[in-house]
């Protein structure tokens, strides 16, 4: 005892002076196992949605564009009207087409894909 009256104790200074039941019970240092576990992810369907509509979308408008330039598309009154459905359909099928790769391979379950960090719109 000390001259203030605090008891101290010596502490451990490894794993090795470990009962086996602290071990093995998962309760080291007053830590559970489970407390670190992860809860399961919720599936933004709403970011999901627009990121297939965005990759729809900018598909739409640059096939629309490059049949326009090729001239599949007859009839066009104005032939150089094709950069703003190329540029907005660029726009709108890069990050689309990122969005929706990167749904799809976390709804399949793959460990390097999750919907933590997915976006939400």
């Amino acid at each position: 005892m000390d001259k203030a009256g605090v008891r101290y104790r010596k502490l451990r200074q490894d794993d090795s002076e470990l009962d086996e039941d602290e071990v093995d019970g998962g309760c080291k240092d007053g830590f559970l196992a489970s407390q670190f576990d992860k809860p399961p992810t919720k599936v933004p369907w709403k970011a999901v949605v627009y990121a297939l509509v965005l990759f729809i979308m900018g598909t739409a408008l640059l096939v629309a564009g490059c049949l326009i330039v090729t001239g599949h598309i007859a009839g066009v009154h104005y032939q150089e009207r094709f950069w703003p459905l190329i540029i907005l359909g660029t726009i709108m099928f890069l990050p689309g087409s990122y969005h929706t790769y990167f749904a799809y391979k976390a709804l399949k379950g793959d460990p390097d894909w999750d919907f933590e960090e997915f976006p939400d719109f």
